[in-house]
């Protein structure tokens, strides 16, 4: 079976779906989701980032257990969720301008909910008329098994909210194939990743050997769950799968595909958003450092590159 993408179209004409096939055959041929990437820029290292390097405040991996409760280094305490948009941003435009000119290409990772309202500010000026969309490559690290106009679709909100309102090529957004199964779904994805790899659209880890995206946006559930990733559950011990399936979600709707934690924690920025008092004792626990009980979701988000908190005040609350 050819593996595909859907595109970003989809919600409002019918389009013929990429098929990884054609890339591998003459990728040259399809513009719109190869660019010239050169392999001798991988891996990326961020000390020699000289960019707005206050607004992207890179902080090793080992400085949030290493610092006391009282110094998080690598979280923004904001005041209100309409400043989180801004400094996100800030954050996502910097970095894209950062990629874009080193290698040619930008790849981001969104996840659903309340992450998607928070790139609002993206969406307009300065960063709307500024940012090349053009070199954007936008996956989802986790997604619901509906159809694309669903409610429950990562996707639609996605395209609601951001992707309709800014230039990225409709070939460079990959949305899963929601004609299969689950199970399908996530081989079919996984499948996908693999022939960007061969593309140079995605680079890998050399120290894991996973996809290597240059940032992952993500949000936290009030339970501490990221991606489709939850509490207790099996899949998140998976070491060998790129993407997997999950068919009894605690959260509804219960089939879905997820990015694992081995390509999560490859990344080179990963950028974790979290609003609301509602999920205060959850950033405190996150962020205390205390392994003493079972690990949270959240506390196995450790990347090879950077990882930045930004909270509002209320989510802070408990810090």
């Amino acid at each position: 079976m050819a593996s595909s993408f859907h595109t970003l179209s989809h919600l409002t004409t019918k389009t013929t779906p990429i098929r990884f096939s054609q890339i591998n055959q003459s990728p040259l041929k399809n513009p719109l989701i190869y660019f010239p990437v050169k392999s001798s820029n991988f891996p990326l290292r961020f000390p020699a980032i000289s960019i707005s390097k206050s607004s992207l405040n890179f902080t090793p991996k080992s400085a949030l257990m290493a610092k006391s409760e009282k110094d998080y280094s690598n979280v923004d305490v904001l005041d209100s969720e309409e400043q989180v948009a801004f400094e996100l941003a800030k954050f996502s435009a910097n970095l894209s301008d950062y990629f874009v000119n080193e290698r040619g290409a930008f790849t981001v990772v969104v996840s659903g909910g309340s992450l998607i309202k928070s790139l609002r500010k993206l969406v307009e000026p300065p960063y709307v008329d500024s940012i090349d969309w053009t070199k954007w490559h936008v996956f989802w690290v986790d997604e619901r098994v509906v159809p694309k106009d669903h409610p429950d679709s990562n996707y639609k909100l996605a395209y609601d909210g951001f992707l309709s309102k800014v230039p990225i090529p409709p070939g460079n957004v990959y949305a899963i194939n929601d004609s299969l199964s689950a199970e399908g779904a996530a081989d079919d994805y996984e499948a996908g990743l693999k022939q960007l790899v061969k593309t140079n659209i995605l680079a890998t880890s050399p120290t894991s050997g996973f996809p290597k995206f240059d940032v992952m946006l993500l949000g936290m559930g009030p339970d501490g769950h990221v991606a489709s990733l939850f509490p207790g559950h099996p899949l998140l011990k998976e070491s060998q799968r790129w993407v997997t399936s999950i068919n009894d979600s605690p959260k509804p709707p219960p089939e879905r595909i997820t990015f694992t934690f081995p390509v999560i924690n490859s990344s080179a920025n990963i950028a974790l958003v979290v609003c609301g008092s509602g999920k205060a004792a959850v950033v405190k626990t996150a962020l205390s450092g205390d392994q003493s009980s079972d690990m949270l979701p959240v506390q196995m988000v450790s990347p090879e590159g950077e990882l930045k908190w930004f909270l509002d005040k209320e989510a802070a609350a408990m810090l």
